[in-house]
Order: C-alpha cells, then sequence, then structure tokens
C-alpha cells in the first residue's frame, strides 16, 4: 500500500476553503498511487485556538458532519483533524478517519494537549487504532507524538504505521519535527507519516517537510518547507518491511516543548 502525507496552509477559521484545499490534495495523493493520505492538525480551521474558542459553529458535529464531504469524496481514505463537538462543554482535537467511499473508519482524540489547548480543548482518554488493507494504523496527533505511551500503545497492538498530525513551526519545530518522528519509527518498528502545516498557521509558521519513515528510521519521502503538496511512499507487504525494528522500551519518555 502506497500512503501519503500532505502539508496544508490553511485559511483561518475558513472550513469551507480548507475543505476544498484538502480534497484537491487528496485527488493529487490519489493519482500518485496512494491509498491513504493523513492531513496535519486542525485541516479545516488552521491553528486558530482563539476562534475556535469563540465560536462552536466551526467544531464538527461528528464523523458525518458534511462540511466534510468534499474530501470524503475524493476516493482515497483520509485522516482528518478537526475541532469535534463531545457531550459537555468542550470540544476535543480530534482525527477522522474515513475510507476511500467515505464510510467512517475511527475516530481519535488527542491526549496530550499542549500549552494553550487546555483552556479549550477537552483531553482524549482511548487509544486511535484502524485496520486498512490488513495493515493495521496507530493516530497520534501533534504533542501526543513526543509522549512513548501513544506510539508504543499501537506498536505493542500490532500497527504497522503510525499517522502524526501535527503543527511544526519555523522555530524549534524544525529540528523537533526532524528528531521525533523517525525516533517513533526506530524506537517502535514502525512506519511513521508526518503531516504538517505550510505557511501562516495562528501565531506559528508551519515548516512544512511532510514525510514518510520507514522503520529503523530511513526517510522514504519528504515534502519541501513551503509548498502545499504531499510525500508519498510504500508500505511493503507484512515481511517485507524496510529498516530495522527497535524494541519496544524507546527513548521517547520525555516530552518537547515545540512549535
Amino acid at each position: 500500500m502506497k500512503i501519503a502525507a500532505a502539508q496544508m496552509n490553511c485559511a483561518p477559521a475558513d472550513v469551507s476553503a480548507n475543505a476544498e484545499r484538502a480534497a484537491a490534495l487528496a485527488v493529487r495523493a490519489r493519482e500518485e498511487g496512494a491509498e491513504l493520505v493523513v492531513f496535519p492538525e486542525f485541516t479545516l480551521t488552521g491553528y486558530e485556538l482563539a476562534l475556535l474558542a469563540a465560536d462552536p459553529g466551526l467544531w464538527l458535529a461528528d464523523a458525518e458532519d458534511p462540511r466534510l464531504d468534499p474530501v470524503r469524496s475524493t476516493g482515497i481514505a483520509t485522516a482528518v483533524n478537526v475541532a469535534l463537538r463531545t457531550g459537555g462543554p468542550r470540544p476535543v482535537i480530534a482525527t477522522l478517519v474515513h475510507d476511500a467511499d467515505g464510510a467512517h473508519v475511527a475516530t481519535y482524540a488527542k491526549q496530550h494537549l499542549f500549552r494553550q489547548e487546555q483552556e479549550v480543548f477537552a483531553a482524549g482518554t482511548a487509544p486511535g487504532r484502524f485496520e486498512l488493507g490488513g495493515i493495521r494504523f496507530s493516530l497520534g496527533i501533534c504533542f501526543d507524538n513526543h509522549f512513548a505511551d501513544v506510539p508504543g500503545a499501537g506498536a505493542a497492538a500490532g500497527c504497522r504505521v503510525h499517522l502524526a498530525s501535527s503543527l511544526y513551526g519555523t522555530g524549534d519545530g524544525i529540528a523537533e519535527r526532524a528528531a521525533v518522528h523517525p525516533g517513533i519509527a526506530r524506537d517502535f518498528g514502525m512506519y511513521v507519516a508526518l503531516a504538517n502545516h505550510v505557511g501562516p498557521a495562528g501565531p506559528w509558521t508551519g515548516c512544512g517537510g511532510a514525510a514518510v519513515w520507514a522503520p529503523g528510521g530511513t526517510l522514504l519521502a519528504e515534502a519541501d518547507a513551503h509548498t502545499p503538496s504531499v510525500a508519498v511512499a510504500q508500505v511493503p507487504a507484512e515481511g517485507r518491511s524496510q529498516g530495522g525494528s527497535g524494541g519496544l522500551g524507546g527513548g521517547l519518555g520525555g516530552k518537547i516543548a515545540h512549535r
């Protein structure tokens, strides 16, 4: 299976515009042979915490929210990150996975909230896992990937690919982007697909570099630092994986303040 990691320049709080931008990248990924594409954190709004806190209309109702239809109708499986309503007063930061037919497959809510996110969102408590084409996937959202419990639990459950919807900026985020994700691939023996922002993203500027790493940390595909695009790589059949497999006692136990 080929998978793709997307990088986007999001229009602040413009759900319709961002859905169309994501859909165009999904079509591009499909045309390059990918069967799944993962998008960055807050795909449909950009990283606009103040606007998200002030306007619940920016929160998606559920996985069937019609504002996702442009992406769900692209003929490729998608992992789109959004602010999602809950039964309580606060939304969660959630990745919604749909298959190539647009059917809902999985929902994962971010467990490790970063700084001011804690003032707006509720934290998730359940792991995010799903299977597609005989391959098991795990999900992490940005700061989640700085904690060993998120990818480690996926690896322990037999997941071969870890999907990271993220925002890394042009400051310290450049080095952190390049260290954390190949570290997951090395320490947990997984393929890792990182989606990121390019251009303005709330208080940051996304540094791009959407990428896919093989188990062992070998870089398979990487986008540039500034162009909305996709990085596409092959996940071989079981038993033909590239790179080495690390143990599950990896070195990601400490958290890194990023962006």
